[in-house]
């Protein structure tokens, strides 16, 4: 019976015989951030649909594919669009992009994504600093029986979002005068978008931000020792904060405006962290 770690390993040898490049970081690009591949000294660049195993994003806009390569002399490796829970696969695949990056040498994941602001506090176009998650409402991607080589049983979680690269996510901001929020992040399943209900029991969690991706993979990344750090371009107030219909035209277009001060932050955030020595 093929195990989640047979499953990686296919996919690991697969890309390996297509590159050799060693990243420090892991970048996944959200909505607002599609085309910052751009800004990447390519080294090569590999499909999803080329990789044995990989899941293949279905979602409008994501390109779909691994781009290695440098930003301001740090190796990266950078996804141009993820695979969603909502698209109808297990969650272990959902997980296997993140999984595979730290194989392939990335120490530090910096997950970006678009989603709406539950805070009444923050307005469209806002970038917030996920300083912690609420994932109670999707499967844990560690269900089922446990690898020892990816991690351990019972990881724990009191710093899902790792302090050190907090403080260089916020003195980037600081250093480019892009105002920065700070909060929570909710992942719901997808792909509808939330009920006036449902934003409310949000906030009354403590969340400041809902969206359909990331906590899982931050806490696959968590699991196998990675240091993890968030930002969420806030594309829209989330169901009965306005009037307005939601939409994903509307996300798409609010997250395209704030995309030069996203990959200006990102950037910073690369140039700071590919200075930090990062152990297991």
């Amino acid at each position: 019976m093929n195990t989640v770690y047979d499953q990686l390993m296919k996919s690991y040898e697969s890309l390996r015989g297509q590159t050799d490049f060693v990243p420090k970081i892991a970048l996944v690009l959200g909505s607002g951030l599609g085309d910052y591949a751009r800004t990447i000294r390519t080294a090569a660049q590999v499909d999803y649909h080329d990789i044995e195993g990989f899941p293949v994003s279905t979602v409008p806009g994501h390109k779909g594919r691994f781009v290695f390569g440098c930003v301001n002399d740090v190796p990266i490796v950078a996804m141009e669009g993820r695979v969603h829970y909502y698209e109808g696969y297990p969650m272990t695949q959902v997980v296997l992009p993140i999984r595979l990056m730290k194989l392939m040498g990335a120490k530090a994941l910096i997950l970006t994504n678009a989603a709406g602001g539950v805070n009444p506090h923050y307005a469209p176009g806002d970038l917030m600093m996920i300083t912690d998650q609420i994932a109670s409402f999707v499967p844990s991607p560690l269900i089922g029986p446990n690898d020892d080589r990816l991690g351990p049983r019972f990881p724990d979680m009191s710093h899902v979002y790792d302090p050190a690269l907090q403080q260089a996510v916020t003195q980037a901001a600081e250093d480019l005068r892009i105002p920065l929020q700070k909060g929570v992040y909710v992942q719901l399943t997808g792909p509808n978008f939330e009920t006036p209900h449902e934003v409310k029991m949000c906030r009354i969690l403590g969340g400041d931000a809902v969206g359909m991706s990331t906590a899982c993979e931050a806490i696959a990344a968590n699991h196998m020792g990675m240091k993890v750090c968030g930002i969420s371009c806030i594309s829209n107030l989330a169901s009965g904060m306005t009037d307005q219909p939601l939409s994903h035209e509307e996300v798409q277009e609010t997250a395209d405006k704030a995309a030069p001060l996203f990959r200006a932050l990102v950037t910073e955030i690369i140039k700071r962290i590919g200075k930090m020595e990062m152990k297991r």
